[in-house]
């Protein structure tokens, strides 16, 4: 049964909101009275549809269809999941949620994207208190998996346990936040690092852009795979976090900073960083610096996603979670998937090293079928390529579809041959073929022998059905 989530106010974070419920197969309808609403959501839809695939190596549920509905009644009523993203202002917050809760299903998740407002403040005047909750992400939320989940002491406890399960579906990390607190836990170090960054640019220490290339040529890394505590303790060595202590904290007395104080917010001030801000990115468009943007991200957490570290370790068991066995279907359909763009060359086209990894992903997902899986693996027991005839026919480019067949043309004791077929899905036209050559191996002596009898039973069977039909 299709799950329905209503996003109430469609700007930048209730667009990524419907963006990333739409991609993972969910029905969306959006209120939002702006007039251009249905355009911005479009524009987002159309840049997260671009690059949220590329994390995947499975392939992504059917899209759900964002709709534009004309009420607030109309977008929750029978929803599963509500996600508010109107302006912060707590009058309006207080009315949207009373129009939500007068038509929506009590046990549905009512969430607010507020920075600002405790759940508790949220709550003031609510029909069903219980039923409310801050699920606060970053932008882009479809790609981003950070959601601080923040409750308050009138929060349901199944509520909690209900918007948890959820978010995690859709690929995101729901960051439980015990206690309600201003600013609940990421914003408080932004606004941190944000008023230091004010100063900086006040007293002409630095420019916007010198400012960045310090976060993003420094810190930033380090923060994107270890975050801050395990970045740290690493820097203090064999003796880990205690020496680290012990050596920097004596700096915290040191007027480094100007944390609890603030520059006066004038007209000056603001022309001065905008001035400055325009000079260093004033030359490219909104959507050109979000695809930028998003493209640098997707390759950032498929490198994280490859090491199983940060970020990339929630993507990995997401892409997990999202694979389903093979049919039965001649031939098999072993990879569907969308291309990303860390695969693609100077050219624009997909890397001739990627059609091998490409391959040897299917050639992977076959062993899986047949019994020759991690168990089997760590048993001591694999397929090893002895040989590949690899035919490039047509270009390959970042964001399409593609999939990938697979025949049984030889199973036969430790012998084992396959046949890909690789397509763009869009018109099924055929854009590379392999010819691969496995042999059964011990890991133990590093010599090929048969395969245990299940397995070899399972590829007998594949090569016999797929030479049947004719394949």
């Amino acid at each position: 049964m299709t799950k329905v989530a209503a996003i109430i106010g469609g700007g930048v974070i209730g667009g990524g909101w419907a963006a990333r419920f739409a991609l993972m197969g969910w029905e969306v309808r959006v209120f939002d009275p702006d007039p251009e609403a249905e355009r911005k959501i479009g524009e987002v839809m159309g840049n997260a549809a671009w690059v949220l695939p590329m994390l995947y190596e499975a392939p992504m549920p059917n899209r759900g269809q964002i709709r534009l509905v004309e009420t607030v009644a109309e977008a929750v009523t029978g929803a599963d999941w509500i996600q508010e993203s109107v302006p912060e202002r707590r009058d309006i917050k207080h009315r949207v949620i009373a129009a939500i809760q007068g038509a929506c299903p009590e046990g549905a998740v009512l969430a607010s994207s507020t920075s600002g407002f405790k759940p508790s403040e949220l709550q003031e005047g609510a029909a069903r208190p219980g039923q409310i909750v801050v699920a606060h992400p970053f932008n882009p939320v479809y790609l981003l998996p950070l959601a601080e989940l923040v409750p308050s002491a009138a929060t349901d406890e199944a509520i909690i346990a209900r918007a948890k399960e959820i978010l995690t579906a859709i690929g995101m990390y729901p960051l439980h936040v015990r206690a309600e607190i201003d600013a609940h836990i990421a914003d408080r170090f932004l606004e941190a690092v944000w008023r230091e960054a004010l100063w900086l640019v006040k007293d002409g220490i630095a420019t916007t852009e010198e400012i960045d290339n310090a976060i993003r040529y420094g810190f930033g890394l380090r923060w994107a795979q270890m975050g801050l505590f395990e970045t740290y303790r690493v820097a203090g060595g064999e003796a880990g976090m205690r020496h680290f202590m012990a050596q920097f904290g004596p700096c915290l007395q040191w007027p480094w900073t100007k944390l609890t104080d603030v520059p006066e917010f004038t007209d000056e001030l603001v022309d001065l960083i905008a001035g400055q801000s325009d000079a260093q990115s004033g030359h490219m468009g909104i959507r050109d610096l979000e695809r930028l943007r998003d493209n640098n991200l997707v390759a950032i957490l498929r490198g994280l996603k490859q090491q199983g570290a940060g970020a990339g370790k929630l993507i990995l068991e997401h892409d997990t979670a999202l694979r389903g066995p093979l049919g039965d279907e001649v031939p098999l359909v072993t990879v569907r998937r969308v291309v990303p763009v860390d695969w693609t060359d100077i050219n624009g086209h997909m890397n001739e090293g990627r059609y091998g990894q490409l391959f040897s992903d299917a050639s992977e997902e076959l062993m899986t079928h047949v019994g020759a899986d991690r168990d089997y693996i760590a048993a001591g027991n694999s397929y090893f390529t002895a040989e590949t005839t690899i035919k490039y026919l047509n270009e390959t480019h970042a964001g399409e579809d593609i999939y990938v067949t697979t025949l049984v043309v030889l199973g036969e004791g430790k012998k084992l041959k396959l046949l890909h077929q690789m397509h763009r899905a869009s018109d099924d036209e055929l854009l590379a073929t392999c010819d691969q050559f496995l042999l059964h191996v011990s890991l133990e002596t590093r010599r090929s022998c048969p395969p245990l009898p299940n397995v070899l039973e399972s590829v007998e069977a594949l090569a016999l059905r797929h030479a049947e039909a004719g394949a």
